[in-house]
């Protein structure tokens, strides 16, 4: 499944049997700030990689700082927007279960359109979310709420706990450390021809249903980008690339993910 933005002014060991299971449960409480923590990190992870890899010019980039880092932001208000919505949606199903990896997907410009780069970021094994937060409660469920809520401890007991469960220390090095090699990955990469564009993609969990409805911020991905299936043996093309380079592995307990960069095959290269 793939989002579009506006327009612009040796691979890794294959995953283990249990690929699809998750490295541990959390509760809501320590969930919640976790996958607040990576969203944000993803977000500041896209707009590096635009900067460096120079999908939008560079004086359209403000400086700025995250984890104590020198990062680039865009100023440009709707690319700011669209990477908000698209990592809001891919939050959505981050807290579902259904992601295997996310992906920022690098096209040749058109009509040619193939892919040059896919930048992965393999979350099979994040923990389980906790449930997420049901519809606002009607009004004869609203006193039954209040009384249950004066059980429960306060505020900020409930964050403290989660402080306890969570080393945020480590949790934010980690997600420094991945940025660094982002940038140092996306700095030494082959240079990109005027007008590439870009997609986010989300490649699902195999028992994942896909996330159609309304509105519906997700479309099917090309052919080339749909992994092989009984049905459909021969599709997949484009993905793991011609030449896979790791980036960065994550392992900040209970967040663990892999970082790579998945390069388009010579002739693409050559023919752009």
């Amino acid at each position: 499944m793939s989002a579009s933005p506006p327009p612009p002014p040796d691979p890794p060991p294959p995953p283990p049997e249990d690929a699809d299971s998750y490295s541990h449960s959390l509760p809501q409480h320590a969930a919640n700030p976790l996958l607040a923590s990576f969203t944000s990190f993803l977000t500041i992870a896209i707009h590096s990689l635009l900067y460096h890899r120079r999908l939008y010019p560079e004086t359209s980039f403000l400086a700025a700082r995250a984890y104590n880092l020198p990062v680039r932001q865009s100023r440009h208000p709707g690319l700011c927007a669209w990477i908000s919505d698209a990592v809001a949606a891919v939050a959505v199903q981050l807290r579902a279960g259904a992601v295997r990896r996310i992906v920022l997907a690098v096209h040749s410009p058109a009509p040619q359109a193939a892919v040059r780069e896919r930048w992965v970021f393999d979350v099979h094994r994040f923990p389980a979310w906790g449930e997420a937060e049901t519809d606002a409660p009607t009004s004869h469920q609203q006193q039954q709420q209040q009384e249950e809520d004066d059980d429960e401890p306060m505020e900020e007991d409930v964050e403290d706990v989660a402080d306890e469960q969570l080393n945020w220390a480590d949790i934010h090095e980690a997600l420094r450390a991945a940025l660094q090699r982002l940038a140092y990955a996306a700095q030494g990469a082959p240079k990109l021809p005027p007008g590439c564009t870009f997609t986010l993609a989300l490649e699902l969990r195999d028992e994942a249903e896909a996330p159609i409805g309304y509105p519906q911020p997700w479309i099917p991905s090309e052919t080339p980008l749909q992994p092989p299936t009984a049905v459909k043996p021969h599709q997949g093309g484009s993905l793991r690339g011609a030449a896979t380079k790791p980036v960065r592995s994550v392992r900040a307990d209970p967040l663990f993910f892999e970082c790579w960069l998945e390069q388009g095959p010579p002739d693409v290269e050559a023919k752009t």
